[in-house]
């Protein structure tokens, strides 16, 4: 019986028929779609652990699709495009995908990123500690529910914003180089990917700080990286 539900979204059938047997041989259950639409659809009879989804589709593309996604669900994204600009990278990761692919792809290449993905989402404890819950004033993150809440208000996090954030927060006060961010939350080593790394500090900063320009947790150090204010 398969451990996880990956749902393929694209309109090119050989992609799809491609990526069914990779994943399939890796007893992971997949599901397809062709557009947004369908993909909307699926997800809301079946239960969905990663999402593989193109950017340029008819009916709706990628990008609307992980807007509405990301509404209610924070399972992790992969985005497809034959598109390479940063621009659009940048465009994807700042609605709430977590990785970002571009055609024409090794398949093996996105398997071993989709397991990853997987492993990463599903796996709650990787590194123990004795309380599940890290409180810096106003900021609290539940470990074992993967919830952040704000003076008592929950916000919505994709994976990647949680794994950043926790980082941060189980090493309060320590500086962390954008390189270690990276390969510690990415989990592989950085190659020119230093905007992922900048636009994902930006999305958390928006939504756990009052005034994002003037952050009062997640800080700058110039020239290093960034920290957790511990006071």
């Amino acid at each position: 019986m398969s451990k996880h539900n990956v749902l393929i979204v694209d309109d090119e059938a050989e992609i799809v028929e491609a990526l069914t047997i990779y994943l399939s041989s890796e007893d992971i259950a997949v599901f397809t779609a062709s557009n947004g639409v369908e993909a909307l659809a699926v997800l809301e009879k079946e239960t969905i652990h990663l999402i593989v989804m193109d950017i340029m589709m008819p009916r709706m593309d990628g990008i609307k699709a992980t807007f509405k996604i990301r509404e209610h669900l924070n399972i992790p994204i992969v985005l497809l495009s034959a598109k390479s600009e940063d621009t659009d990278k940048i465009m994807g990761l700042n609605i709430g995908a977590d990785d970002y692919i571009t055609k024409p792809f090794n398949p093996m290449e996105l398997v071993a990123r989709v397991k990853s993905h997987l492993r990463r989402f599903t796996n709650l404890g990787s590194h123990k500690m004795a309380d599940d819950q890290i409180v810096i004033r106003g900021l609290s993150l539940d470990r074992s529910s993967r919830t952040v809440e704000v003076d008592g208000e929950e916000v919505r996090l994709t994976p990647k914003e949680y794994k950043i954030l926790e980082l941060l927060m189980v090493n309060k006060g320590r500086v962390f180089s954008i390189d270690e961010i990276y390969e510690k939350v990415w989990n592989e080593p950085i190659y020119a990917s230093e905007n992922t790394v900048a636009v994902h500090i930006r999305n958390i900063r928006e939504k756990i700080e009052i005034n994002p320009k003037e952050p009062k947790y997640l800080k700058v150090v110039w020239g290093i990286g960034y920290k957790m204010e511990s006071k």
